[in-house]
């Protein structure tokens, strides 16, 4: 499944270089001729196999990269294999798990020719603050590191690092494999050519950059979906309406929208006058909290997590759990060819001028 979802906007975005910054090749970076490249196997290096670590892997397999990758349980390879196996098939792609290599410690991995390392794991700042550290000093210089975060601040994970300039953020969406869009993150330090490279490779992988210009928490799509969630938990503590009332709301009223435009463009498409009113009328009644709903602290506070324990605001079998994600996953496929017959993708903006879109 060769998945174009959406047009090439490097010739639309402006120059985003802060001022007296190094743009041509220097030690960290180097200049590369398209020949050169043609000729190099693409590599990259990901520490950590878990969930997310595993179908990124498989992002990059399924378009012929190879993949070196640190699972520190070698107990676990054969789970780790069977997971990117079947992410790379989702994908209906020319990859395959011949290409990935599993070492367990990051002193055991081949440098030579990585275009980028990335470390997925998991969402702990101490233990990304000790692995960057250690990238630091093993890695070439003129190489990206790069974190896969959902909140956390590359800046200060890399506050440390001599090489910090080369360091960013990126955000991949559960299911990583699936979901298009990928954060990338620049640091207060992060030189422009960090954020240009990762941006193009991931365009030749098929999935949507969405560049992030401020290290902030949350970033761009978690300040967003939070702001979501907070809505959503609040209007069931509130009693306004039950889980499955507000999982309807959203999945099959404005959310069912959203595969075919963002917020913004459904408002211009619909009238900002129309929403400038709403707003008025709507935004003082929502919720402003600065903490987590009391359904939701309850539900943690009594170990009820949701599919990881069997139980969080439904219960969850075994097999409810397998069909439910069964089920998650085809519709996730299904709108990926749905948004590949569209041939604008995620970040589509009308550009044309007096042809009933807009002027830029």
């Amino acid at each position: 499944m060769q998945v174009v979802l959406g047009p090439d906007r490097s010739r639309l975005e402006p120059d985003r270089r802060k001022a007296g910054e190094r743009t041509g090749p220097t030690a960290l970076h180097p200049a590369t001729t398209e020949g050169q490249e043609k000729m190099t196997r693409k590599i990259a290096v990901i520490v950590g196999c878990g969930i997310m670590g595993s179908d990124v892997a498989a992002i990059f397999l399924s378009q012929g990269w190879d993949v070196q990758a640190v699972a520190r349980d070698e107990t676990k390879w054969d789970a780790v294999r069977a997971r990117v196996a079947r992410a790379v098939q989702q994908l209906d792609s020319r990859g395959t798990v011949g290409t990935l290599r599993l070492v367990t410690d990051i002193r055991d991995l081949a440098w030579s020719g990585v275009q980028f390392g990335l470390e997925t794991v998991p969402e702990d700042f101490e233990a990304k603050r000790k692995l960057f550290a250690e990238l630091d000093r093993l890695v070439p210089p003129q190489i990206p590191l790069l974190t896969n975060t959902s909140g956390l601040r590359i800046s200060e994970i890399a506050r440390d690092c001599a090489t910090r300039e080369r360091m960013g953020g990126l955000h991949f969406f559960l299911p990583a494999h699936l979901v298009p869009a990928v954060e990338v993150v620049r640091g207060e330090l992060t030189q422009a050519w960090v954020i240009d490279r990762l941006s193009n490779i991931l365009r030749s992988v098929d999935r949507i950059p969405i560049r992030v210009e401020k290290d902030v928490p949350g970033f761009l799509a978690n300040r967003i979906q939070h702001a979501l969630m907070r809505e959503a938990f609040a209007v069931i503590d509130e009693g306004l309406a039950r889980p499955e009332d507000v999982d309807a709301a959203v999945r099959f009223g404005f959310g069912f929208r959203y595969v075919a435009a963002g917020p913004i463009l459904q408002k211009e498409l619909s009238g900002l006058d129309t929403q400038l009113a709403a707003g008025r009328s709507i935004y003082p009644a929502l919720n402003t909290a600065s903490k987590p709903s009391r359904v939701l602290t309850e539900l943690v506070a009594s170990g009820h997590y949701g599919t990881k324990t069997g139980q969080g605001f439904w219960k969850w079998t075994p097999e409810g759990i397998a069909a439910e994600q069964q089920r998650f996953e085809r519709a996730l496929i299904a709108a990926v060819k749905l948004l590949k017959e569209d041939g604008q993708g995620t970040n589509h903006i009308p550009v044309e001028p007096n042809s009933g879109g807009a002027t830029k």
